[in-house]
């Protein structure tokens, strides 16, 4: 047995236990004594007490005397003992083979896992990439809603044709109208012209006029004063006379 004290904690099942041997003693060590239950706890160590009962029954038989019924009884008792022994033997071997059978059961299970972490390892990669072309695609169908949206709050295409249409005859009368304004602008510039070319002459002919008139009056006024000097010249023989 591998006596009180037992304690299994964490993930790596690590085992402690008092036994008679120091803690310190060395794990070889410890093995052999737990194969050979050549230390105990408490009472005699068995396989030393099963040693002491062989001994027992081959000193007994080894007499010259006729003592059949103690050696029948020293037989008995190592063979019960023997059975006491073997029995402790007999589970630790279960107990090896169970956990043998565990451990490759757990291998087992450990690459099951391992195959399992793989598989879901390729599968987290397909699904980012999945969710990267979803991504996408989320992003084009939103752009197209936000194009539909924009084209459905535009008018229907009669109204925009009509509208177009409507436009177009505004815009070719204006054209007609700028047309006939600048014919309009055109017979006014030369009407202006000729407005300025006939004031010039007209002014042209005023000055002339003038100048004519002005000349005139001088002579006018040349004649009559030539006059008034002959009128006084001849007062003044009159009265000489």
């Amino acid at each position: 047995m591998l006596g009180k004290g037992r304690k299994v904690s964490g993930r790596g099942e690590t085992v402690t236990a008092n036994y008679a041997f120091g803690p310190a003693e060395d794990d070889a060590i410890i093995k052999h004594r737990l194969l050979t239950r050549t230390t105990t706890t408490r009472g005699e160590p068995p396989l030393k007490k099963l040693q002491r009962k062989f001994t027992s029954f081959v000193l007994e038989v080894e007499k010259e005397e006729e003592n059949y019924n103690d050696c029948a009884k020293l037989s008995t008792a190592f063979l019960q003992e023997l059975s006491t022994f073997e029995i402790p033997l007999l589970k630790s071997k279960a107990v090896i083979d169970a956990n043998l059978r565990e451990k490759e059961n757990f291998n087992e299970l450990k690459d099951e896992i391992n195959r399992q972490i793989s598989l879901v390892q390729t599968d987290i990669e397909e699904l980012k990439k999945q969710l990267e072309e979803s991504k996408i695609e989320r992003q084009h169908k939103e752009e197209c809603e936000a194009i539909r949206k924009l084209i459905s709050a535009q008018p229907p295409r009669s109204e925009t044709q009509k509208s177009i249409r409507e436009i177009e005859k505004e815009i070719a009368a204006l054209e007609a109208e700028n047309t006939a304004g600048s014919r309009l602008l055109e017979l006014r510039k030369k009407q202006f012209a000729l407005l300025l070319h006939v004031v010039d002459e007209l002014q042209n002919t005023i000055e002339e006029d003038q100048k004519s008139l002005i000349e005139e009056m001088r002579m006018v006024t040349e004649e009559q004063k030539s006059g008034m000097d002959d009128a006084s010249g001849g007062s003044e023989a009159m009265a000489v006379d």
